[in-house]
């Protein structure tokens, strides 16, 4: 797995000539408290190498571009503070000469009535749109707080650098993704169909292999193997696995090792798996058990080959910091118009679930290929929990990628029923749900318990250029 890095950004100050330097290096102190809360590093001049260390002049741009350029693999994002009216070219100047393409917020201090004077009056307000103005004329993309103006110490700001480090987090994860396909998508899932060389424009690769390779590489395994033991006794203490055979046992952990070393190799981010249903009639099992346990260390995994399930789960998860799980829209909750029912064969991360998780069988797919082809799944409820639910698709015939984003609520509401499940609500959700079948997505979606859906679309849409559709 590839190892998470600290989080980083490039800090630029602004000020003018005929601004005094307390404000400006009163802002400097109250951002680097903010940034050292948050545990995030920065990179900007220091206060011997330009005027108060901000930037003014464009001697001050192409020093403090270089010092970027310097730290091109640290830098997630940039922060631009306005603790006054600030230099609206020198800014985007900076950022031109930088070439970082990364994501950008700009900050405005607002002004104190007590304090408008010619000494004290800052005058954010105004030189904040200028300085988007000058972005804007330069191409150049960036965010807003949600106020024109903050202090940095306010919880208000907080929620914006909250949101700012996450969208830094998705942006930059995507465009260097990593996805692997592990077999061939089943013939009857047209839905799940997706364009590679639309996701390679947008900075996302896809390693494919054969699922005869690694089912063979797994029957190759001694199940004496130290690496299956431990794999087996991983599977143990993740699950309970009480009444299941001990052969599907040890196929599992067998296949989990190849699959383990397969990403490894690929250093693959996010992954997707044929488990239907060939996995069944030439191994034996389902592999939804591992694929939950490596969704729940942040290796997301959809079934059915579904690529773009597992890049919206990955989108997700790099936005929360938690796992996500995809989801059949599954069926309709009695007559309740905003409710409905979500449901997998038993694949979700176990940090969905509340209670202790069971390893089960496939039922549905028992019916065909028998009980004793299909154990590996796991059956249990998804825990009551704020939720994010989205779609990422490769539109071939418009030659884009777009999604759908929502929020909404899993609820405790009674659901007697097998595998992985819930009940989701969410308002007007027969609007999505035209919105979904009207614009050609996928039966499936991806779901994450936390409200980031902000942070999902100003991703997508302001740095990557992909369509969105915020449901609220």
């Amino acid at each position: 797995m590839k190892k998470e890095k600290r989080n980083t950004l490039g800090l630029i100050i602004g000020t003018r000539d005929f601004f005094p330097a307390e404000p400006v290096r009163e802002g400097r102190k109250d951002i680097v408290s903010i940034l050292d809360h948050y545990d995030v590093d920065f990179v900007t001049l220091d206060e011997e190498t330009t005027r108060f260390g901000a930037v003014e002049t464009w001697e001050d741009s192409k020093k403090c571009a270089d010092l970027f350029k310097n730290n091109r693999d640290r830098i997630d994002g940039i922060l631009v503070l306005l603790p006054v009216f600030g230099p609206e070219r020198a800014v985007a100047d900076t950022l031109k000469l930088a070439k970082l393409d990364v994501p950008v917020l700009i900050q405005a201090y607002p002004d104190d009535l007590e304090k408008l004077n010619v000494e004290l009056r800052r005058d954010s307000f105004c030189g904040k749109l200028s300085v988007t103005n000058n972005l804007y004329q330069y191409g150049i993309p960036f965010s807003l707080t949600k106020s024109h103006t903050i202090h940095p110490s306010t919880e208000e700001f907080k929620k914006d650098f909250e949101k700012f480090i996450g969208v830094c987090r998705v942006v930059n994860g995507l465009r260097n993704a990593r996805l692997g396909a592990v077999g061939a998508r089943p013939t009857i899932f047209n839905t799940v169909r997706y364009s590679e060389k639309l996701l390679e424009r947008a900075g996302i690769s896809v390693s494919t292999v054969d699922l005869s390779e690694i089912l063979g590489a797994a029957k190759k395994i001694n199940p004496d193997d130290s690496r299956v033991k431990a794999k087996l006794d991983e599977i143990n203490n993740y699950v309970n696995t009480q009444g299941i055979p001990s052969d599907p046992l040890i196929k599992l952990s067998k296949l989990g090792v190849i699959l383990d070393d397969w990403v490894d190799e690929n250093e693959i981010d996010a992954l997707s798996l044929q488990c239907w249903t060939s996995i069944q009639e030439n191994y034996g099992i389902n592999a939804c058990t591992l694929m939950s346990m490596m969704s729940n260390k942040l290796i997301p995994n959809a079934c059915e080959v579904d690529l773009l399930g597992s890049l919206t789960m990955y989108a997700m998860q790099l936005a929360s910091g938690k796992p996500s799980a995809l989801v059949d829209w599954n069926n309709n909750y009695a007559n309740e118009k905003d409710k409905c029912m979500l449901f997998h064969c038993g694949n979700w991360a176990k940090s969905f679930f509340d209670e202790e998780i069971k390893m089960s069988y496939g039922e549905i797919l028992a019916t065909v290929l028998g009980k004793e082809n299909t154990y590996g799944t796991i059956s249990a409820r998804a825990a009551a929990t704020p939720v994010t639910v989205a779609r990422i698709e490769t539109d071939d015939y418009r030659g884009c990628i777009k999604s759908y984003i929502s929020e909404g609520q899993l609820t405790n509401d009674p659901l007697d029923t097998f595998g992985c499940r819930a009940v989701l609500e969410i308002k007007d959700l027969q609007v999505l749900m035209q919105y979904v079948c009207k614009k050609g997505y996928a039966h499936h979606s991806a779901i994450n318990p936390e409200n980031i859906g902000s942070i999902l679309e100003e991703a997508f849409e302001t740095y990557l250029g992909w369509e969105v559709y915020f449901h609220k």
